[in-house]
């Protein structure tokens, strides 16, 4: 399937999992699901991954659920009342680890907001405790902290510190020290799903900001090459 966009009628299917977040109603709705969801978001993975395998030949660019695509349902044990997601996620990826503990290139839309980022968005255990040994070298945290000064000076925003005690065997009087109290390293913007979301201008606008945003991108990669987050239990 060519992609020509995300079609106005995928948000308006959004819209209506908000009124009717059943299992029940998207079985009865399963056609317009597959259509308006599913088959563009297929489109959109293969043609932006055609784009990034500039920047990373071997980028995980799968179009099917549970790889380059998300489940439509929450996680049963803690969503009863509302089993559907009403945002749709899309992951690529660099690595062969879990994609959600991969450095990545990420995107999320609802009704409201497309949400554009690159690099990882949560730190499972074993990762942040690679992640806090690796910036123990002091030009690591030196160039993490200037890829992240720089890509706020082009106006991405980065997330807000996560933990408050600073771990051991750090130096807390370093004025890069506050990386370690990260939880997440990731960049990303956001806006509202205009006509460029429903075009195939999509892909070009959302290959551009991957491509501002790469020397994160790598840093992360790097980072990633020394644990082992292959294993299925992340999530």
């Amino acid at each position: 399937m060519e992609f020509n966009g995300f079609p106005k009628e995928g948000l308006k299917f959004l819209n209506n999992i908000i009124i009717n977040n059943s299992k029940e109603w998207l079985d009865g709705s399963r056609d317009e699901y597959e259509k308006y969801i599913v088959e563009p978001n297929r489109a959109y993975v293969q043609d932006i991954g055609e784009h990034l395998q500039i920047l990373v030949p071997t980028i995980n660019a799968i179009p099917k659920t549970n790889k380059s695509l998300f489940r439509i349902y929450r996680d049963a044990r803690f969503h009863l009342t509302d089993p559907i997601k009403t945002r749709i996620g899309i992951i690529l990826w660099q690595g062969s680890g879990h994609r959600m503990q991969s450095s990545s290139f990420y995107m999320h839309y609802d009704p409201k907001e497309v949400f554009v980022a690159t690099g990882i968005r949560n730190f499972k255990p074993t990762l942040l405790a690679t992640y806090r040994e690796y910036i123990q070298n002091k030009e690591r945290r030196i160039e993490l902290h200037n890829i992240l000064e720089d890509l706020k000076t082009k106006g991405y925003k980065t997330p807000e510190l996560k933990y408050k005690r600073m771990p051991r065997n750090c130096d807390i009087d370093n004025i890069h020290s506050y990386l370690y109290l990260q939880g997440a390293i990731y960049a990303y913007t956001s806006f509202f799903p205009n006509e460029i979301f429903h075009s195939n201008s999509i892909v070009d606008k959302n290959f551009k900001i991957y491509k501002d945003m790469f020397t994160l991108q790598q840093w992360l990669y790097e980072l990633t090459l020394h644990c082992d987050t292959s294993a299925d239990v992340f999530r």
